[in-house]
């Protein structure tokens, strides 16, 4: 009746009426059962499809308004770097005696090491490299990944550690382990944390 009711506008107490003394053999019972399994299992992969359609439509929208905002900044601003690179190292940088960077995320490690040399007039080849492993990486590929990643001859990494806890727990696909990055002055870091800290405060004040 579903079908009947969606393709002829019918109310379905109009169908009940019509068909409540048609009885179906075994076999229609199970025909009309797999077609109702059918049709909702088909209605299932078109929602997916409809929300997968629209998700990328919301991301390349995403994309468009942060294009048109970056298009706004003034060309190669080193004012503007730095301040990115102050923003980033107060949530993700190390705040010990050094100036130093750890995550898993290339592009994250990428934009740090490209922004310390542009700016500090530094040499990435002077930057110490450690690496955070799971238990069943492999260092020597990781070695490799990170290297091509950063643009560093792979002997540059020197300490890998391995994570105990994660003994028989298998590592999700494409997780690259945590890089450590120590450019080793505490000097930057003073700046970076100032420069956000003035930053934030006049931000907050109005001024």
């Amino acid at each position: 009746m579903t079908v009947i009711e969606r393709e002829f506008g019918i109310p379905r107490s109009t169908l009940s009426g019509w068909f409540k003394e048609v009885r179906l053999t075994e076999v229609q019972r199970t025909k009309l059962m797999k077609n109702s399994h059918d049709g909702w299992k088909k209605a299932r992969e078109n929602a997916v499809i409809s929300k997968n359609i629209q998700k990328a439509r919301r991301i390349s929208l995403a994309r468009n308004e942060a294009l048109e905002v970056f298009e706004d900044l003034p060309a190669d601003s080193l004012s503007v770097l730095e301040l990115s690179l102050a923003m980033l190292y107060m949530g993700e940088g190390g705040k010990g005696d050094s100036t130093n960077m750890g995550a898993a995320d290339p592009t994250m490690l990428q934009f740090f090491v490209e922004s310390v040399e542009r700016l500090y007039d530094l040499d990435r080849i002077s930057f110490r490299y450690d690496l955070h492993l799971r238990a069943d990486q492999n260092s020597e590929q990781q070695k490799e990944f990170w290297a091509s990643k950063l643009q560093i001859p792979k002997e540059k990494i020197g300490y890998v550690s391995k994570d105990a806890r994660t003994i028989g727990k298998p590592t999700r696909d494409n997780y690259p382990g945590v890089c450590q990055i120590r450019v080793g002055s505490i000097a930057i870091q003073r700046r970076l944390i100032a420069l956000y800290n003035i930053y934030c405060y006049r931000i907050t004040a109005g001024t």
